[in-house]
């Protein structure tokens, strides 16, 4: 079965929550149900069955992080070799070269993609289209509003940071769209894509 990339902090962050489902949420739920089996009638016991609800989705999402980490490659990207390729787990800085507005991502894994924190997935389109890219190459990326081409400069290989400068070529009809972000996010197929690890 294929492997997807994950890096450590992401490994970590799952880690911490499956042990607290394991020691603290399961427990406390069992507990509840015990509690609430001794109020009588089950059939109109509102707190049994919100105990019960609780069990279900505890017990899913233990058997749903414990199959992702199973089939997670786990990448720590400090022990990569800085080099001059936008690789998985890079930060990479956007600049908008008419507006001079500077935008910072970081391509990771699927279930670490949160475009709140800048983080993005490695199946969205634009880290697709720049993942094994050099220095100097130009790429093109299919957003919702147009084609944007982007220019690779890699500033400071040294932290692996990729650096790109944004020629967009977005219409006035693009610039007034509301789903700017909607190219950032995974696409629904899951992508097997070759790392340079």
């Amino acid at each position: 079965m294929n492997k997807f990339p994950m890096t450590v902090e992401g490994a970590d962050k799952l880690r911490e929550e499956l042990e607290h489902l394991k020691k603290t949420e399961r427990p406390r739920i069992v507990q509840a149900i015990a509690e609430a089996r001794e109020h009588g009638d089950l059939k109109e016991n509102a707190e049994y069955h919100a105990a019960r609800e609780q069990q279900s989705f505890c017990e899913g999402r233990i058997q749903d992080i414990e199959g992702k980490l199973s089939h997670a490659q786990v990448i720590d990207i400090k022990k990569i070799p800085a080099g001059d390729k936008v690789i998985f787990g890079v930060t990479v800085d956007i600049i908008n070269v008419e507006t001079d507005e500077t935008v910072s991502y970081q391509i990771v894994g699927d279930d670490e993609a949160d475009v709140k924190y800048n983080k993005i997935s490695v199946n969205s389109p634009i880290a697709r289209a720049l993942i094994g890219k050099e220095v100097g190459d130009v790429v093109v990326v299919k957003a919702p509003g147009g084609e944007i081409e982007y220019e690779i400069d890699l500033r400071n290989s040294r932290s692996a940071i990729a650096s790109l400068t944004l020629i967009s070529s977005w219409s006035s009809r693009a610039r007034s769209s509301s789903s700017c972000t909607d190219w950032l996010n995974p696409l629904p197929a899951i992508v097997t894509m070759g790392l340079r690890l």
